[in-house]
């Protein structure tokens, strides 16, 4: 077991790390959170128990969920609340509605001044050299993309994302970050801050490799939620990681079979606070909660516009 430090802002991480064979061979590594700006005295009586308790998870089968983990017992709760999911999937018209308002929300979301009736016109244009524009364009076209793709869950599926998103709007786009980021709201005040760039490409590849362990031990809305949640940590573009997070959201709901969920601008300052669960306090079942209700609110937005059309 060794003490690995992680910048976060003006703030020092500190977790216990362990690396060990699971039954079937595989080298598996477990990241106890041990607190932030540490003594040394504190570190070594943190380290001790979390000592204690890493051996403990591995004895229980405990599923480890990048900086904690759950049991059994919390895996089946997580997965209940998908009981009051009703799977209905979408027909053209819905599709086309859907997008419309994806497109509109999810770009809304990061500051986009573009307004939902005008979505559907700039949609139509052979060209358009606005950035919102190319944007609005953008993120329709990979929400076409994530329909229909068979590509596995990768970091080049991620790349591909944004630069459908982004190309033509921002220089960067389809490429990872390789400066350090940080979201700050109106007064300056750090609300998260990217991993570093040095252990970027590690948290990406250690994501990825979660998902394929772990897909079948998970309801899609519970698994989307984590791997949501996570890539939003991880902040692996200099910008434009809370668009291509939530088409990630969706692409991992379409290939499990569950219908796609439209995150409204309306409900932004909520869906700021889930993330927040899950990064400072480990809680899944906020943002599985929090993704049941805007589906709900989806599939109602969906069929009534289409009843009025």
């Amino acid at each position: 077991m060794f003490i690995e430090k992680r910048r976060s802002g003006k703030n020092t991480k500190y977790y216990l790390v362990h690396s060990y064979r699971d039954k079937q061979n595989k080298v598996k590594k477990i990241r106890k959170f041990l607190g932030s700006n540490l003594s040394k005295t504190q570190l070594e009586k943190l380290q001790q128990r979390a000592e204690v308790l890493i051996l403990e998870r591995i004895k229980e089968s405990r599923v480890e969920v990048f900086e904690f983990s759950l049991s059994e017992k919390e895996i089946e709760k997580l997965n209940k609340l998908s009981k009051e999911i009703k799977i209905v999937h979408l027909d053209k018209e819905a599709w086309k509605l859907f997008t419309e308002d994806f497109v509109y929300n999810t770009n809304a979301i990061e500051g986009s001044t573009v307004l939902r009736d005008e979505i559907p016109k700039i949609l139509e244009k052979k060209r358009v050299t606005d950035p919102e524009e190319i944007e609005t364009k953008g993120v329709a076209k990979a929400i076409g993309f994530i329909r229909t793709i068979k590509q596995e869950f990768s970091l080049s599926f991620m790349k591909k994302l944004h630069l459908l998103c982004f190309a033509g709007s921002k220089d960067f786009a389809g490429k990872f970050r390789d400066v350090e980021v940080a979201v700050v709201d109106r007064e300056g005040n750090v609300i998260h801050s990217g991993i570093p760039v040095k252990e970027m490409n590690e948290a990406l590849e250690e994501l990825v490799e979660w998902y394929k362990e772990n897909k079948q031990k998970f309801t899609p809305i519970v698994l989307a939620g984590i791997i949501h949640n996570q890539f939003e940590n991880i902040h692996p573009f200099a910008d434009g990681n809370g668009r291509v997070g939530r088409l990630l959201l969706n692409y991992i709901l379409l290939r499990h079979k569950y219908p796609p969920i439209n995150i409204l601008l309306e409900d932004r300052a909520t869906y700021y606070k889930v993330l927040q669960d899950f990064e400072r306090r480990h809680k899944v079942k906020p943002i599985v909660d929090f993704l049941i209700k805007q589906y709900q609110k989806t599939l109602k937005q969906v069929t009534t516009q289409k009843k009025k059309s």
